[in-house]
């Protein structure tokens, strides 16, 4: 229960809407990585180096967290 109440008080200060948008889209990444036991930093860290190195848009979905290291 205490990660939901951090993040509403974290989203109040968000400063705008697209910063508080942007945070939600976060938070749920990070929260689907853990539910699927992924630890995120990893998982953002991997998806981001992909697609620095030109991960082909066709196989975006081998970079989801439930595909990823598969």
């Amino acid at each position: 229960m205490r990660p939901i109440a951090l993040n509403r008080k974290i989203a109040l200060f968000a400063g705008h809407d697209a910063g508080a948008q942007n945070w939600a889209m976060l938070a749920s990444i990070i929260e689907t990585c853990k539910l699927n036991k992924i630890e995120p930093h990893a998982y953002l860290t991997g998806v981001l180096t992909a697609i620095a190195h030109g991960h082909k848009q066709k196989d975006i979905e081998l970079l989801l967290p439930w595909n990823f290291g598969k």
